[in-house]
């Protein structure tokens, strides 16, 4: 039997993962319900989307990403009432394709957005959702949320999970305004790159403005090796 203390922290933050879709899709929402996983692709392959559907009733499912894998398509296709959007979820055409739906999932991706902010993207989607389902690597080096470009070279490699010759991050700094191929952005508003500490307050603030209350709440312990990022997990509701 595999205890949890034998897991290891990645192993650990699936489990967290699910156990949030867990609870919303199974205590907070009607059944059937329906979702959307923003940004659900990268190193998990939709595993989310996937875990939703196999265990609670599901009526219909979006999972939205920029780029997808042959796995996930191809897992996709088992499940009719799954849609799948090659799109950047930061766009409103986007929000229009999903439509309204139950709950949105927001799975390591929040402190990425930019332009469209992390802010403005809950403002976006609290026009189609009643839930928010949450797992964001929280900003715990001060009070206040911070863009991470903003603290300069060495500060934001001291903060960031990647090492300076990571490609997406190799001369990170004398490229900024530099046009980005794919995204057709300024590589500086890319969410490829680690942009924001979001602070508990900060997100908690927000989503009561929106007018949603916070329903589970939990500490899933330091992400990886920085000291000022923890991974934290939400459920909000109205």
């Amino acid at each position: 039997m595999t205890l949890f203390k034998d897991l290891k922290p990645a192993q650990l933050s699936v489990l967290d993962k699910k156990e949030i879709i867990d609870f919303a899709l199974g205590r907070l929402l009607p059944s059937p319900c329906s979702f959307a996983d923003l940004g659900g692709i990268w190193d998990v392959d939709g595993a989310y989307t996937f875990h939703a559907l196999e265990n609670h009733d599901v009526s219909r499912a979006c999972l939205v990403d920029t780029d997808f894998t042959d796995k996930a398509l191809a897992r996709a296709e088992k499940f009719s009432s799954l849609q799948t959007i090659k799109d950047n979820f930061g766009r409103p055409q986007t929000l229009k394709k999903i439509g309204q739906v139950d709950a949105v999932f927001l799975f390591d991706v929040l402190l990425h957005q930019v332009n469209p902010n992390w802010d403005e993207i809950l403002e976006m989607y609290a026009q189609i959702c009643s839930c928010f389902v949450i797992f964001n690597q929280q900003w715990t080096g001060g009070r206040n949320t911070v863009r991470l470009l903003d603290l300069g070279e060495e500060a934001y490699f001291a903060n960031v999970p990647h090492n300076p010759e990571h490609p997406n991050y190799a001369g990170l700094f004398d490229r900024l305004d530099q046009i980005h191929p794919q995204h057709n952005r300024k590589i500086r508003d890319i969410h490829n790159i680690w942009q924001w500490g979001i602070t508990d307050t900060d997100l908690i603030v927000k989503m009561k403005e929106l007018g949603y209350a916070l329903h589970y709440f939990k500490n899933c312990g330091h992400f990886k090796n920085l000291d000022n990022f923890q991974n934290h997990a939400f459920v909000f509701s109205k």
